[in-house]
């Protein structure tokens, strides 16, 4: 049995349990991609808690990759140090430090979400097709040049991560951005050697995978999320994920970050308690290669049981981290294994004989019932 507090080793990387935070858009950059403050506290919290990788939010390979002007970027050297002041905090903590990096295609150029309605575009948006998303802007299609360029561009994102310090790279081939675009051919309409076919539509992503491969060290793990349906009859499919799992697996990709959606807007998920498990558990049965399970997990017996089960090897948590960063203290108490977390011992006096963290319950409570 796998258990949740159980030591992962990806290459020459070994995380300290099967807990991780996934990337999560904070949009809180000033208009240069640069991480703040706020970054550093949102994140080290996460690796004070307990969690064994921490992922940085999707960083822009180029400045027109990102989503919103407040996204965090990768795109230059003067992201560097301010990445590497974040990672070594993490590291210090316990934590592995990962970033995933990313461009967002024709869902670029947006304003953050705080209650403000669609942006006019600050930039032209660039995607396989000239075909919007929802109500968005007409995007650019990509020359071949560009799309040559785009992926240098990743390559040299990855190079900057290394530099920085990062022991994790991820690329985001999901939830309907550039990557996800060129795979679904809902978004892919091209009839050249980058669209058409599987083998056209999957062309970015594993030329991509390869580029960062070759741009970063042997012993550095690589990830890639990938959205396994888009939930749209004639969309990208797990079968097709699957396949292409197998595919990336050989060009050197050593674990995949399952989650779904994001491609259209007329998408139907079947939202619930793990919800997304079923499509993790296929690729990695199908590709036979570690995998990520994302998508309302919640509770510290729910996260056992997905890796009792065999239906993945790494827990990736998101909104319960956030309600709750001290989430894998909580699960070890919860699961009787209160031994494999160290505790730091700044906050080891709020931690009682019985091995249960002494939070306030006034605060604790209903946060924990917001699920």
């Amino acid at each position: 049995m796998t258990d949740l507090f159980s030591p992962l080793t990806l290459r020459g990387v070994t995380f300290r349990n099967r807990i991780g935070v996934s990337p999560m858009c904070m949009y809180s950059c000033r208009d240069d991609g640069v991480p703040t403050d706020w970054h550093l506290a949102h994140l080290v919290q996460r690796s004070v808690g307990g969690a064994g990788l921490v992922i940085t939010e999707a960083s822009a390979v180029v400045p027109e990759g990102r989503i919103t002007p407040g996204d965090v970027g990768i795109w230059s050297e003067a992201h560097v140090a301010p990445h590497a002041r974040i990672v070594e905090a993490i590291h210090a903590t316990g934590g592995v430090a990962g970033i995933q990096i990313a461009h967002a295609g024709r869902k670029a150029s947006r304003q953050p979400p705080w209650g403000r309605g669609p942006a006019e575009p600050s930039w032209t948006c660039l995607a396989p097709s000239a075909e919007a998303f929802d109500d968005f802007a007409v995007p650019h299609a990509m020359t071949e040049a560009e799309i040559g360029a785009t992926i240098a561009a990743f390559a040299d994102a990855a190079r900057r991560s290394v530099q920085a310090g990062y022991r994790f790279i991820e690329i985001h081939g999901a939830h309907g951005y550039l990557t996800h675009q060129f795979l679904s051919p809902l978004s892919n309409r091209r009839n050249d050697s980058w669209g058409g076919d599987f083998e056209g539509r999957t062309r970015f992503a594993r030329e991509v995978t390869a580029a960062v491969r070759a741009a970063i060290p042997a012993d550095l793990p690589l990830a890639i999320r990938i959205s396994h349906t888009d939930w749209v009859e004639g969309g990208w499919t797990t079968e097709e994920s699957v396949e292409l799992a197998r595919r990336l697996k050989a060009l050197g990709v050593d674990l995949v970050d399952v989650s779904s959606g994001g491609l259209d807007a007329g998408q139907k998920i079947p939202l619930g308690p793990g919800y997304q498990v079923p499509g993790a558990e296929a690729v990695k049965r199908g590709a036979g290669i570690p995998v990520a399970a994302v998508g309302l997990i919640t509770e510290p017996q729910q996260a056992q049981d997905i890796l009792t089960a065999g239906q993945a090897d790494l827990i990736l948590l998101a909104r319960a981290v956030l309600r709750d960063p001290y989430w894998p203290m909580r699960a070890a108490a919860a699961l009787g294994r209160v031994e494999a977390l160290a505790i730091p011992p700044q906050y080891e006096r709020g931690w009682n004989t019985l091995g249960k963290w002494r939070m306030d319950t006034a605060i604790a409570a209903p946060m924990r019932a917001l699920g």
